[in-house]
């Protein structure tokens, strides 16, 4: 179903936050560059969960923080 991709690209999502998130921590000169393209891409699967939570006919109660 099209909201279960949406969902585990929403995971993905997360997932490329995260991994922005550590390379902040080892390159001190471009942290800051790093945690605002983290925050944005956190952001856009957060967005997206709420897209299937509040389109999908089964109503999913994922949410991500």
């Amino acid at each position: 179903m099209a909201f279960e991709a949406i969902l585990d690209e929403v995971d993905q999502l997360h997932n490329v936050s995260t991994r922005r998130e550590r390379l902040a921590e080892q390159h001190v000169p471009i942290t800051e560059a790093l945690m605002t393209i983290a925050g944005s891409v956190r952001n856009t699967a957060t967005i997206l969960a709420v897209l299937v939570a509040t389109r999908s006919p089964r109503r999913h109660a994922t949410f991500y923080t």
